[in-house]
């Protein structure tokens, strides 16, 4: 018996994913599209029969008049044109049941390509509850295609749609219906015809809505709710990231007794383990991060969230959709970057992952703590603590320098027009807890597959040019200075001697590539200081405060401000945009910011202490 291919279509918060996971259970398949970074999800499922269906969940769409790449694929799918992928024998088209009016006009579109077609009808226990009644036979004669009614949230909530399925393959509708006129005629013609709806369909929406979407009080509950997570991603993840920190500890000390020492457990150890070690404690952050956003997602605030700031944020060349990414940017860039795949419009979009590492996410804050520590005094201005203020500034510059560069991009677009954010506002549900798992479980795998063999590989190349060549015997140095690493550093002096920084900064940057946190444990290994990470911060602290000056400290917290000393930020950049140019780019700017704001505090430093 032959596999039929079914491609699952319908607008953005249909259900039409929930419909999927409940037909195809754990037998997925993620990956992208080839050329794309846009996800293409597959999976299978057996009917009672014995029949096998292969089903394409393809990316959610308003129109076949396509305004994104996510619209593009499925226009180009469900046409046959898509290179590499066969032409699907069926089409089901998913609606939802409580908001036919704009759902219809997709399904008319869908209808003209002369396909096998069937209606899925999902959230049909919704509008039952509102009071909407739909007559399916009706429906489906005025369509002349098959219309079942689904539950995607509900055990067995999709079996009249596997029995259609299953029964046989329906033919395709008449393109003469409704192959002219004007659409939106149509679709109320139809409803007039087949839906009864109650006076009042959406009260708890209506009273929700007064108070989410109020230009006020709206705008205090996102705040709030914003707190919430981004205090949820630190707090929640640093037990598990503690976790995480302490199985590589045990692995590599494992490995470390095990082996006899030289160059294969000195791979093993700090390479490998403690290159693999470094992607996986992002995971926690990751996850709860994407925990909040399904979850928002699947209740139908998100939408609201993105329309409430859409203004603030367009003015400044971005979109409300940026929103929850350049926020969770601050935790960490990784998961930020990844969560620009809520952004429809590629413009936007790429803006919003170039100036995500602007943000001031958690790495940075070792190298702040140092430095603020040594430099700044132990005192209260008013109410408020010196070191504190000063920490507040750099996350503030981290904000102003994310809307001013994406004002820029702004300028520099060769294509000026703009789009406007189109949003649908669906209803409130309750999330499906299945469906926020299955989410959350492809996350994980897509963050694993992608940014793990990367920078592993750039981790270990990172230990292979700290670590060679070997220090001589009679070596009075640290070894990372006889290493092509330190020969580096002392190359770079030159360079970055008009910011002020000395060799020993130098060299701290290039293992501080691979993360920002790792120049504290460099320098402390540069100034061959022993202990704990705790003490050597400690006695680090006294030792720079002793032997640099105030604006050598001052220009390198302006450069992390901006420098991109994240390998694993990269990596995420040219994974999501599929682009080594974007990776240029980004670096180019990035780099030349940090230098231009380096520059700048140590000359006026130095200026305003003589």
């Amino acid at each position: 018996m032959s596999t039929m291919r079914i491609a699952l279509v319908g607008n953005p918060n249909c259900g039409k994913t929930a419909l999927f996971n409940l037909l195809t259970g754990s037998h997925q398949k993620v990956a992208n599209y080839a050329g794309v970074t846009v996800e293409r999800k597959e999976g299978r499922f057996t009917a009672a029969s014995g029949r096998v269906f292969q089903v394409l969940d393809l990316p959610g769409a308003y129109s076949f008049d396509a305004a994104s790449p996510d619209e593009a694929i499925t226009r180009d799918i469900c046409h046959g044109t898509f290179p590499g992928e066969a032409v699907p024998d069926l089409i089901v088209c998913v609606a939802d049941a409580t908001n036919l009016r704009l759902h219809l006009r997709f399904v008319l579109e869908v209808r003209r390509l002369g396909r096998p077609m069937v209606l899925a009808l999902n959230m049909m226990d919704a509008a039952r509850r509102r009071g909407i009644q739909i007559d399916v036979a009706e429906l489906s004669r005025r369509l002349g295609i098959p219309v079942v009614e689904t539950v995607a949230v509900k055990r067995g909530g999709a079996q009249t749609l596997v029995d259609h399925l299953d029964a046989s393959l329906p033919p395709a509708p008449a393109l003469s219906d409704f192959a002219d006129g004007d659409q939106h005629a149509l679709v109320r013609e139809l409803l007039a015809d087949t839906v009864v709806m109650p006076r009042r369909t959406a009260e708890i929406d209506d009273a929700l809505d007064r108070w989410l979407l109020h230009r006020v009080w709206g705008l205090v509950v996102l705040v709030v709710l914003m707190f919430l997570i981004f205090q949820a991603v630190f707090s929640w993840a640093a037990p598990l990231q503690d976790g995480i920190e302490a199985g590589t500890a045990w692995l590599g000390e494992l490995l470390g007794n095990t082996l006899p020492e030289g160059l294969l457990r000195g791979l093993l150890v700090d390479g490998i383990v403690g290159g693999l070690g470094g992607v996986v404690v992002f995971l926690p952050q990751i996850l709860i991060l994407f925990l909040f956003i399904l979850v928002l997602e699947e209740s139908g605030y998100l939408p609201r969230a993105a329309f409430l700031l859409d203004r603030m944020m367009f003015a400044a060349g971005l979109t409300g959709r940026s929103f929850i990414p350049l926020l969770s940017s601050h935790a960490c860039a990784i998961p930020g970057i990844m969560a620009t795949r809520s952004i429809q419009d590629p413009r936007d979009r790429l803006a919003t992952i170039l100036v995500a590492p602007l943000t001031t996410c958690s790495a940075r804050l070792p190298v702040y703590a140092l430095l603020i520590g040594a430099f700044i005094p132990q005192r209260d201005v008013g109410w408020f603590n010196l070191q504190g203020l000063v920490l507040f500034g750099l996350y503030v510059a981290g904000i102003v320098s994310v809307m001013a560069v994406a004002w820029v991009m702004k300028l520099m677009r060769r294509d000026k027009s703009e789009h406007a954010l189109m949003l649908e506002l669906p209803s409130y549900r309750v999330p499906n807890p299945r469906d926020v798992l299955i989410g959350l479980q492809e996350r994980a795998m897509i963050f694993l597959r992608r940014v793990g063999g990367i920078i592993l590989t750039l981790t270990v190349l990172l230990w292979f040019l700290l670590n060679f060549p070997a220090a001589p015997a009679d070596a009075v140095g640290p070894a990372i200075d006889y290493s092509f690493a330190g020969r580096l550093g002392h190359l770079m002096q030159p360079l970055f001697a008009p910011i002020g920084f000395n060799w020993q900064i130098c060299i701290a940057l290039v293992p501080g590539l691979a993360a920002r946190e790792v120049a504290v444990s460099s320098l402390a290994t540069v100034y061959a200081i022993s202990g704990g990470e705790d003490v050597a911060a400690e006695q680090l602290g006294i030792m720079i405060a002793s032997q640099w000056s105030m604006a050598t400290a001052f220009s390198l917290l302006a450069w992390y401000v901006f420098a991109p000393q994240c390998l694993s930020t990269l990596a995420v950049i040219k994974r999501e945009t599929n682009s080594w140019r974007n990776v240029a780019i980004a670096t180019g700017y990035l780099f030349a910011l940090a230098y231009l704001a380096s520059f700048l505090t140590y000359r006026i430093t130095l200026a305003l202490s003589t």
